[in-house]
C-alpha cells in the first residue's frame, strides 16, 4: 500500500513539474503601441558626436563644484531615504521569491501529562483501585512543504517582487539625478548672485559719483531740479536693490546647505569665496539615438513598473485554478529524551498531499483579477506617457540650450561694444575733449551689460544642465571655453 501511494505521489510530481513550464497566464511582454511609435533620434542639433555617460559636472572644470556635488552624493538625506526605499524593495522581491523553494522545519518537543484514572476506561474495571495516570513523551521531526507552481502564480509574484526592486533602484538613481541638477543649479544661483552683487555695489559707486556731478552741475544751474531728483532716485533704487540681492544669495546658500545635509552657517568651508565654473559652450551632438531615453531612471522605472504589474495579472489569474501542495515530516518519539535520538527503533514518517480548488470566494479572485488588469492598463498608460513626456523634455531642453547660446551671444557682443564706449569716454575725458558724466553713464551701461551677460552665462549653464537631467547622462567632452563666469576685469579709471 506505502509503495502504491510513493509511486502514485511521484508520478503526479512528475506530470506537474513537465507541465508546471506551460501555464504561465500573465500577458505577452510588448511595448505600448504608442511609445513604439517614437521617433528614431533626436533632432534640431547641428554637430556630430559620440555620446557617453560619466560624470558630466566635471566638464564645469570646478573643484568646488565637484566637492559639493561629492558632499550632496554621500550626505543628501533625500538619497538616504530612497536609498531605504530600496533596501526595504528589495527586501520585499527575496520574499515573494522565497514561494519558489520547499519551507523546511526543524522541531524538538516534550510533553508531560499526569491526570487520574477515576472517570476515565483505565479505573471503569472491576476491582481497578483509584489511582494516577502520568504520560511523558519527547519528540523530534524534520517538516517539509512545497507548493507545486503549477499555474505559475509563484513564479509571477517572484517576478513582480523583482520588477518592483529594480524599479526602485531607478527611482535612486532618479533621485541622484535630481540631487545633482538641483545641487548645480543652486551653485550656479550663487555663482551669479555673488557676481551681481559685485557689479551691484560698483554700478552704486558710479551713480554716486553720478549724484555729486549732477549736484554740482545744479547748483551750477547747467541742470534742472527733475534731472537731479531723476539721478538721486535712480540711486536709491540701486542701493535698494543690494539689500533683496544679499537676502537672495542668502536664502540660496540656504537651500544649497540643505541638499549636501549640512547647516547654512557651517558652508564657508565648502563653498569658499572664489567661484569660476567654465561655461561649457558647444552644441549638442546632432542625431542622438532614441535608446538614450531607456537610460532615464523614470524610463526605465516606469518600464519596469509595468512589468512589474504584468506579472501581478498573471499570479492574479493564477488563483482561479487548483493548487497542489506536498508535504512531507520525520524524526522520532520516544519517552524519554535519551531514547529520542534512538532513530532506528523510534522512527516517524509521514507524508501527504493536498489538492485544493477555489470553489466560492464571494467574488474576490474575480475582483482581483479586475483590479490587477486595471493596474496593468494604468501601467500602461503611464509608461507610454513617460516616454513621450521623456522625448518632448529631451527636444525642449535642446531647444533652449540653443537659444541661450543665442542669447549669450548677442550679450556677449553687446558687452565689447559697451566695453568700447566706456573706454572711449575715458579717453575723451582723459584728454578734456569729453565730460566725466558722459564716463560715468558709459561704465554704468557697461556694467549693466556685464549683469546681464553673467544672468545669461548662469541660463546657458542651466541649459546645459537641463539637457544632462532630460538625457540621463552625458556625451563625450569638448574643448572647454574660456572662464568667463570671473569676476569682471577692471577698466581704464575703473579703481
Amino acid at each position: 500500500m506505502k509503495n502504491r501511494f510513493n509511486s502514485a505521489l511521484f508520478s503526479l510530481f512528475a506530470i506537474v513539474t513537465a507541465t508546471s513550464g506551460c501555464a504561465v497566464l500573465a500577458p505577452e511582454s510588448a511595448v505600448p503601441e504608442f511609445a513604439a511609435g517614437v521617433p528614431a533620434a533626436f533632432d534640431k542639433t547641428d554637430v556630430d558626436g559620440p555620446y557617453q555617460p560619466a560624470r558630466w559636472w566635471t566638464a564645469f572644470e570646478d573643484p568646488v563644484l565637484n566637492n559639493l556635488l561629492d558632499e550632496a552624493l554621500t550626505k543628501n538625506f533625500d538619497l538616504a531615504e530612497a536609498s531605504a526605499r530600496l533596501r526595504a524593495a528589495e527586501a520585499r522581491a527575496r520574499i515573494s521569491k522565497s514561494g519558489l523553494f520547499p519551507q523546511i522545519n526543524a522541531g524538538l518537543n516534550s510533553n508531560y501529562s499526569d491526570s487520574p484514572t477515576a472517570g476515565t476506561s483505565f479505573g471503569s474495571f472491576p476491582g481497578a483501585t483509584a489511582g494516577r495516570l502520568q504520560n511523558e513523551t519527547y519528540s523530534s521531526s524534520l517538516a517539509f512543504a512545497y507548493e507545486l507552481d503549477i499555474w505559475g502564480k509563484l513564479r509571477n509574484d517572484a517576478r513582480a517582487g523583482r520588477a518592483d526592486a529594480i524599479a526602485a533602484a531607478a527611482d535612486l538613481q532618479a533621485a541622484r539625478l535630481a540631487v545633482l541638477a538641483e545641487s548645480i543649479t543652486s551653485y550656479f544661483d550663487i555663482v551669479d548672485a555673488r557676481h551681481q552683487i559685485a557689479l551691484t555695489t560698483r554700478i552704486i559707486d558710479v551713480l554716486g559719483d553720478r549724484v555729486e556731478q549732477t549736484e554740482n552741475r545744479y547748483s551750477r544751474g547747467l541742470v534742472t531740479s527733475f534731472e537731479l531728483y531723476q539721478v538721486r532716485q535712480d540711486f536709491r533704487n540701486v542701493q535698494a536693490s543690494l539689500p533683496q540681492r544679499e537676502s537672495q544669495l542668502a536664502a540660496t546658500e540656504g537651500q544649497l546647505a540643505v541638499l549636501v545635509g549640512r547647516y547654512s552657517n557651517n558652508m564657508d568651508e565648502l563653498i569658499g569665496k572664489m567661484l569660476t565654473p567654465k561655461l561649457i559652450f558647444e552644441p549638442v551632438p546632432a542625431g542622438l539615438p532614441i535608446d538614450l531615453l531607456s537610460q532615464r531612471p523614470d524610463v526605465f522605472a516606469a518600464s519596469q513598473r509595468l512589468e512589474s504589474a504584468r506579472y501581478n495579472l498573471g499570479a492574479r489569474r493564477a488563483e482561479r485554478f487548483p493548487s497542489l501542495s506536498l508535504s512531507a515530516s520525520t524524526g522520532s518519539q520516544a519517552g524519554n529524551p535519551v531514547d529520542m535520538f534512538n532513530i532506528f527503533d523510534n522512527w516517524v514518517l509521514n507524508l501527504g498531499a493536498g489538492l485544493t480548488a477555489p470553489l466560492f470566494q464571494g467574488g474576490r479572485i474575480r475582483a482581483n483579477i479586475e483590479v490587477a488588469d486595471a493596474q496593468y492598463a494604468q501601467q500602461t498608460a503611464v509608461y507610454a506617457r513617460t516616454v513621450l513626456t521623456a522625448y518632448q523634455e529631451v527636444g525642449s531642453a535642446i531647444e533652449r540650450y540653443e537659444e541661450e547660446r543665442q542669447r549669450y551671444q548677442f550679450l556677449f557682443s553687446q558687452l565689447n561694444e559697451a566695453k568700447a564706449t566706456a573706454g572711449l569716454q575715458s579717453r575723451r575725458f582723459a584728454n578734456g575733449v569729453g565730460s566725466y558724466v558722459d564716463y560715468l553713464d558709459a561704465l554704468r551701461a557697461q556694467y549693466q551689460v556685464q549683469s546681464a551677460l553673467s544672468s545669461a552665462a548662469r541660463d546657458v549653464a542651466l541649459a546645459r544642465l537641463g539637457v544632462h537631467r532630460a538625457l540621463g547622462g552625458s556625451w563625450d567632452e569638448f574643448p572647454r571655453a574660456p572662464d568667463i563666469m570671473a569676476d569682471p576685469p577692471a577698466l581704464q579709471g575703473d579703481e
